[in-house]
């Protein structure tokens, strides 16, 4: 799996953070369910320590369940990605499938 980021930036983290999750925008915290993202945590970082997110570009995010190729994606109250059905910011689309949760997989991110 790969991924081409075009850019990120850098947060403190304003609680646990764990790799590949949607981080809210501005938050340092994983992304709230539905709502806009800044970008996805490259890596995991305790409160107070900085984390990269990338925020343009593909990127590597973990699944919160099954998702289509292609298929647009938003969070969940975690920060990982879930199919966007119904209300919700689309934040990201599916460059490669998930059939679990837990998955990693290539997003477009369309913040």
């Amino acid at each position: 799996m790969q991924k081409t980021t075009i850019f990120s930036m850098s947060q403190i983290a304003a609680a646990a953070v764990s790799a590949a999750r949607f981080v809210g925008l501005m938050t340092g915290a994983h992304c709230a369910a539905g709502v806009k993202a800044l970008g996805v945590s490259q890596s995991a970082a305790s409160i107070g320590e900085a984390f990269a997110t990338d925020v343009h570009g593909t990127t590597i995010v973990e699944a919160g369940g099954a998702i289509a190729a292609g298929g647009p994606i938003k969070s969940d109250a975690n920060g990982k990605a879930v199919a966007q059905a119904g209300a919700g910011e689309i934040v990201a689309y599916a460059v490669t499938a998930a059939t679990a949760a837990g998955q990693k997989i290539e997003v477009l991110l369309t913040l």
